[in-house]
């Protein structure tokens, strides 16, 4: 880790909770929303919150799997995401959710008129504003978490994510 953390303090909690309490509740209440108020598919919503955890590096973000009312994706969905150019198991929407999330994150000056053209033929513009908010959090706080070295010291087992909350929300 790159910060001290006090000794028997959760990492994760820490950072999120107590390092800069007005900051970290905000944050940690704004990660929450992303997944308590999704009305995005699961698939589509797991295929850009992944390929943007590929992309941070954040092992915490790789190892969580969302978890709607005992719903998760497949085995092997992470390397579909990874492979999301090719992969045969991704219907449009989960490939632009996809393609969007890396994009956003390494080539955002590069969403040109063709790929918006493709992104509102399968969403609505409220689901494109989600996402790009979704997309957002995810960048900003598993970067976070992978930068200050706690998403090493926080893993889950993809068997006991919680269902309730995402990753990078700690339980306060």
């Amino acid at each position: 880790m790159r910060i001290d953390v006090p000794e028997g303090k959760d990492p994760i909690g820490y950072v999120w909770g107590e390092a800069v309490p007005e900051i970290g509740s905000a944050a940690s209440q704004f990660s929450m929303a992303v997944y308590a108020h999704t009305t995005l598919g699961l698939r589509e919503f797991e295929a850009a919150r992944l390929r943007i955890a590929q992309i941070n590096g954040c092992i915490f973000c790789l190892d969580w799997r969302t978890d709607r009312n005992g719903d998760k994706v497949e085995e092997g969905f992470v390397d579909a995401v990874a492979d999301w150019r090719t992969t045969d198991k991704f219907d449009a929407r989960t490939r632009l959710a996809a393609e969007y999330a890396e994009r956003y994150a390494i080539d955002h000056h590069n969403l040109d008129d063709e790929f918006w053209k493709r992104m509102f033929e399968h969403y609505s513009q409220a689901e494109v504003v989600e996402l790009s908010m979704a997309i957002g959090s995810w960048l900003a706080f598993g970067r976070l978490n992978h930068v200050l070295g706690v998403d090493t010291a926080c893993t889950l087992s993809v068997r006991d994510s919680d269902p309730s909350t995402g990753p990078g929300a700690p339980r306060i």
